[in-house]
């Protein structure tokens, strides 16, 4: 029996519904009006939803360039400071505010061209139908509802999505990864307008091609994660220690590249944006994984010598090029948001001596922003639990 996806017909539900209302009570110049200014509404809360998201995020969450960045900088530093270990402010006042305050000023712009150009316009075209057949005016009708029902899949989508990124749930994820819908219009429109432009280039990492399997040694039978005495784990259909084994071609080359840092931080740093810069993600070796198909190569040799693969692929090429420096690393392994729902994913951590503490490492989200010791990690990645550690 064939099954539409919830997602993908809900938003296909709330496009149709303006249109059918327009359909059922005709072009009417009063009521057309009415639309026109509830449109405004609509779309001015469009623009300033994602406005204020992209600006408050340069702001005050990225530090973006230019004026983004001389902004935050004139704020005091106790209020910067404030702002930068309490990220979860930005999404729960700051953006919210910025939104409020764009949404007035684009309803008041966008009513006043309105009453100068589209009322006119509604009053012309409703001299000229009113003569005309009643399909015709049926028609007019759903065709001026066009605007609104768009915003109304638009805001519907954004909705889900940060609803997605706050309240992770798997059945839900599901959901959204099936409705290739609601995906394109995360791609073509939420991710770039709210994660940058960057995020056009950001890989999109497929949900379970990442996968974690328990074997008994002995009997190669499956057991659970919980699962006491002499078992395996594979990553993608290798050991741990098989992913994370090197050569003498990736060592020599990673002390080479870290070689004129002289702080464990600098170093760490440096190998971070070479595999972020040269490492592509492999979409074919995400569908085979998808599929349970593990007749591939995984890990670190594998990644550094045809320079794609998946997260867990960059995980293990940082772990190889951290150890040649002599760098205390970690694989984690937990879910990660991949701008249209949470996803299995691996990354790392990396012990900095100057700091005394582990920062995160994401090699895999490079192209998305500062993946590098970045308070956005918390924002963007869940459950992590340490799969090993050198």
């Amino acid at each position: 029996m064939f099954r539409i996806n919830p997602i993908t017909l809900m938003l296909i539900l709330l496009f149709l519904y303006p249109l059918a209302k327009g359909f059922l009570f005709k072009f009417s110049s009063y009521g057309l009006k009415g639309d026109v200014e509830a449109t405004n509404k609509n779309v001015s809360f469009v623009i300033a939803l994602f406005l204020g998201v992209y600006i408050g995020k340069k702001i005050f969450i990225l530090h973006g360039e230019g004026i983004y960045n001389a902004i935050y900088r004139v704020l005091p530093q106790s209020i910067a400071g404030f702002i930068e270990g309490n990220q979860l402010i930005v999404y729960a006042a700051i953006i919210p505010l910025c939104i409020f305050l764009l949404y007035k000023l684009c309803f008041l712009l966008l009513n006043s061209i309105s009453k100068i150009t589209m009322y006119p316009l509604i009053d012309s075209i409703e001299r000229f139908l009113f003569t005309k057949k009643s399909m015709l005016k049926r028609a007019a009708g759903a065709a001026f509802q066009v605007p609104r029902a768009v915003c109304y899949v638009i805001l519907a989508a954004f909705s889900v999505n940060l609803f997605s990124l706050v309240v992770p749930n798997e059945r839900l994820d599901r959901q959204l990864e099936g409705s290739g819908l609601y995906k394109q219009i995360c791609k073509g429109i939420i991710i770039p307008v709210t994660n940058s432009q960057l995020a056009r280039q950001m890989p999109e990492v497929l949900n379970n091609s990442f996968k974690i399997v328990i074997k008994d040694s002995g009997t190669g039978e499956i057991t659970h994660a919980n699962s006491t005495g002499n078992t395996i784990v594979y990553y993608n259909g290798v050991t741990l220690a098989d992913g994370v084994r090197s050569n003498s071609q990736i060592n020599d080359f990673a002390r080479n590249l870290a070689g004129k840092e002289t702080s464990v931080y600098g170093k760490a740093e440096v190998l971070y944006s070479w595999i972020g810069n040269n490492i592509t993600y492999d979409y074919d070796k995400a569908t085979k994984v998808l599929n349970n198909d593990f007749d591939v190569r995984s890990g670190a040799v594998p990644a550094f010598e045809t320079g794609k693969g998946i997260c867990f692929d960059y995980a293990c090429l940082y772990v190889a090029m951290c150890r040649a420096n002599n760098i205390r690393v970690r694989i984690i392994t937990g879910e990660g948001f991949n701008g249209v729902s949470w996803v299995s994913h691996a990354w790392n951590q990396v012990y900095i001596p100057e700091k005394d503490e582990w920062i995160n490492v994401d090699p895999t989200f490079f192209k998305g922003g500062n993946y590098f010791d970045s308070m956005r990690f918390e924002l963007d990645h869940e459950s992590g639990e340490i799969a090993g550690e050198w």
